[in-house]
This record gives C-alpha cells, structure tokens and sequence, in this order.
C-alpha cells in the first residue's frame, strides 16, 4: 500500500505514501483550531506509527496558509468549574504533546501563519520546525484567557530560548514574526509561501527518511530527557489552579467569544 488516508470527522486527515506520513489539521475556518477529539487522534498516530502505515518521518501541517494551529477551541473551557478540571485539561493535553515527544520516528513541523497555543506546543513537540514568511508565533494569553502553561511548555520554551525571551514573549503578549522566530531558533529554514514551505517539507522528510532510523530514535530521546529534565521534580499545580479557576479566566474565556476586550481583574 502506498497511500492511506483517514480522517476524524475530516478535521485530522492522514496519509502515507513513500515512507512518508502527512498529519493536517484540517479545520481552516477556525484556523485550525483543536478539539479533543483532534489531539488523541495525533496522540493515536504518533503513539504507534508503526499501526498507521509504518512511516519513517512524519510530517505536520495545518490546512490552508492562515494557520498551523490557533490553539485549543477555546469554546470547551466553559464546562470547566474546579481546579481538578483544569489540572486534568493540562495533563490531558500533555499526554498529547509528551506522545509527539516520544515519538519512534521524526517529526517536522511545516508552518504557515499562525502557530499560537495549543498549536504552537504541537510545534515545539516536533524536532525540526520550518515555516513560511508569514508564520507567527506565541502564547498570547495575557491579553486572551489569563490562564498559563503547564510547566512542561514552560520547561520546551526555556530549554529552547531561555528563560528572558519566554518571559518576553509570554508577558508582552506578542506574536514571534518569522525572521525572528529563525533567528532565535523556532525555526531552521523559512519559505517564500505554502507551496514552497510543502515541497521543501516533502524534500526533507525524504533525506530524514532514508537515515539510520535508531539514530534517529536516540538523538530525539536524548534530546527529551535533557529538555524534560529542567521540569523534573517541579510543581506546578498550584499555578495552573490559579489562574484556571480565577475570575479573570472566566472574563477572559467569555470576552474571547464575545469577540471584545476583556476587563481584567486580578483575581
């Protein structure tokens, strides 16, 4: 077989062809937005690739050139009402991101437009990042829901841009253009456009695919232990049910629906 397609309500396609597996998020007018259901299905894929078409690389992209990923739908939080409840969204959503991690074979990341959230965790859980002139970057919820990371994203961004530029990125709010987002490491190639940004990805799928795959599988294993080690032992339980269960969540969650400016106030 040297193709296979599958689809979860059409919102994650999937394909194999060539040694070569292509995961798109496949809701472009939300902007590639994930559900749940989105998530567990990469997390299926990436757990076993070996029972979905034994690739040798995969890739993922997003549909369209507006966005990569915008993060969760934002629409779920609103059943949230304990700290369980976020405790339990942020240990669900990295069992997710940890599986892209433990990923047996290379991933690569191809991004055009917005990589933000939930989707940009998605991107710093691959291990190689290229992207388009119009990629941009961030956790922009100081100025959206007032919630926070985990501290397993807090640990992927440290170890890869240092504590200053996530503190940056993170307080002021801002999305990483492209050329910067190369430059400090988000990325190790830019792309004029989409179909450029696609063809180069197949190119480099296709080099990646035809190397020693156990050194592949121990370069990105010791690669998560080093970056997993700078959470190692940390809590952050306490900081995910503070702000989760604030009202400042609750403004923002509602705000960002309510498609106005959010009346933040500290508690």
């Amino acid at each position: 077989m040297t193709e296979r397609e599958r689809s979860l309500n059409d919102e994650i396609l999937y394909a194999v062809e060539g040694g070569i597996a292509t995961i798109t998020l496949n809701r472009p007018q939300a902007r590639n937005a994930l559900t749940f259901a989105m998530y567990e299905r990469i997390a299926e894929i990436c757990r076993d690739p070996a029972a979905h078409g034994d690739p040798r690389v995969i890739v993922m992209t997003g549909a369209g050139e507006k966005a990569f990923g915008a993060g969760t739908d934002i629409s779920q939080f609103r059943s949230f009402s304990t700290g369980e409840d976020a405790l339990a969204y942020e240990g669900r959503i990295e069992t997710v991101i940890g599986t892209i991690e433990r990923c047996p074979v290379p991933t690569l990341a191809a991004i055009s437009g917005a990589v933000t959230g939930g989707g940009a965790s998605i991107a710093l859980a691959c291990d190689i990042r290229i992207a388009t002139v119009t990629a941009r970057f961030g956790f922009p919820i100081a100025r959206t829901l007032g919630n926070c990371l985990s501290m397993e994203n807090y640990a992927r961004l440290y170890a890869l841009l240092g504590p200053a530029r996530v503190k940056d990125i993170v307080m002021t709010a801002r999305l990483v253009e492209a050329e910067e987002g190369q430059r400090i490491g988000l990325y190790s190639e830019l792309l004029p456009d989409h179909a450029a940004l696609m063809a180069r990805a197949g190119e480099l799928a296709k080099t990646i695919a035809g190397h020693a795959p156990l050194t592949m599988r121990a370069t990105k294993e010791a690669m998560r232990r080093l970056t997993g080690a700078a959470a190692e032992g940390l809590d952050g339980d306490d900081l995910v049910r503070l702000c989760y269960t604030s009202a400042d969540f609750r403004e923002g969650m509602e705000a960002f629906l309510g498609k106005r400016p959010p009346v933040w106030q500290g508690r």
